[in-house]
């Protein structure tokens, strides 16, 4: 009877045990999914150009999904998007359980990465916009954090461009991982996701920058809220 009670113990615990690694691996890679995603940015537009353009910006976030895979990979399975998470919650690979942990570690992650942003590029911002954040204009830098429609982007085309884009985002995923298939050579799944996520930057950035990702997406946006840039960072675009 002891040995049972235990070893039910230790099952109990274990299980709180793994899922705070698991929150733990989610927030740590979508945090360096941000600093360099985001960091790349700021560099890019704090610069005026000079030290980056839309290539440098398209292999930061590529690099930073990479080692957000390498860091949370093998804990997690580095989701570090709540639409991969709910995709594999479809599928039956993650107990619906687990879903909110993730997509608040996910959350948190991408604020506090926009923090770090933030406070390494402090003291550009205030050189850059002399302490006034605006959203939109010749020296917005809303857009560091966060990805806005462009002018001539529709409600329905927008719609469009962000089911393509996760479509493709979970798809490529799937037969990445999947051991059945082909799938990708043991150790070489990050490169192959970031590859993903560059194919994708390339060739589906012109609408809204490819906000595949609501976690990416809105918790730097959250941020930028509360930082100084106002309520505006939700509504600056009027639809077509």
């Amino acid at each position: 009877m002891e040995n049972d009670n235990t070893r039910k113990m230790k099952e109990r615990f274990g299980l709180r045990r793994d899922i705070f690694k698991e929150f733990l691996a989610e927030f740590l890679g979508i945090f360096v999914l941000i600093l360099f995603g985001c960091g790349s940015v700021a560099q890019t537009v704090l610069s005026k150009g000079a030290l980056g353009e839309p290539l440098t910006i398209h292999v930061g976030f590529t690099l930073g999904v990479m080692m957000a895979v390498f860091i949370a990979g093998g804990v997690s399975g580095a989701h570090v998007n709540p639409a991969v998470s709910l995709a594999m919650v479809i599928l039956g690979k993650l107990p619906l359980k687990k879903f909110p942990v993730y997509v608040v570690a996910q959350f948190l992650g991408a604020f506090a990465g926009s923090c770090a942003v933030y406070g390494l590029y402090y003291d550009a911002l205030m050189e850059y916009t002399n302490g006034e954040f605006s959203v939109t204009g010749a020296n917005a830098t809303a857009n560091i954090f966060a990805s806005y429609p462009a002018k001539h982007l529709s409600v329905l085309n927008g719609f469009v461009d962000q089911v393509c884009a996760t479509a493709a985002l979970i798809l490529c995923i799937l037969a990445i991982t999947d051991r059945k298939n082909i799938g990708a050579p043991k150790g070489m799944e990050p490169l192959c996701i970031g590859l993903i996520i560059m194919a994708i930057g390339v060739s589906m950035g012109l609408n809204c920058g490819y906000p595949i990702n609501p976690a990416r997406d809105l918790g730097p946006r959250f941020f930028t809220a509360v930082a100084g840039w106002g309520m505006d960072v939700f509504s600056v675009h009027s639809w077509s």
